[in-house]
């Protein structure tokens, strides 16, 4: 699979619904994951045990094998992001 900037290399959740992720073309930033808790299917992320599992894989953030988000959506709505001048 090949990488596009907006692939998920790392990320950092915390106990406030946010998670601090890095991507591949170097920026890193912080997601408000807080939105997502009124969707059906992310209803399992109220659980903060079970939010606190997040972790990158595939290029994205993932919960397990039935929960991720698109690694576009989180690149867009990250916050305060900051590009470390990398380039793929």
């Amino acid at each position: 699979m090949g990488r596009f900037g907006w692939s998920v290399m790392s990320v950092r959740p915390h106990e406030d619904y946010s998670i601090d992720v890095e991507f591949f073309d170097g920026t890193k930033g912080s997601f408000d994951a807080r939105p997502l808790l009124n969707l059906q299917p992310y209803a399992p992320l109220k659980n903060p045990v079970f939010f606190m599992k997040a972790h990158a894989e595939r290029g994205t953030v993932v919960w397990n094998d039935d929960l991720d988000v698109a690694p576009e959506r989180v690149y867009e709505e990250c916050t305060n992001a900051k590009s470390d001048g990398r380039n793929p």
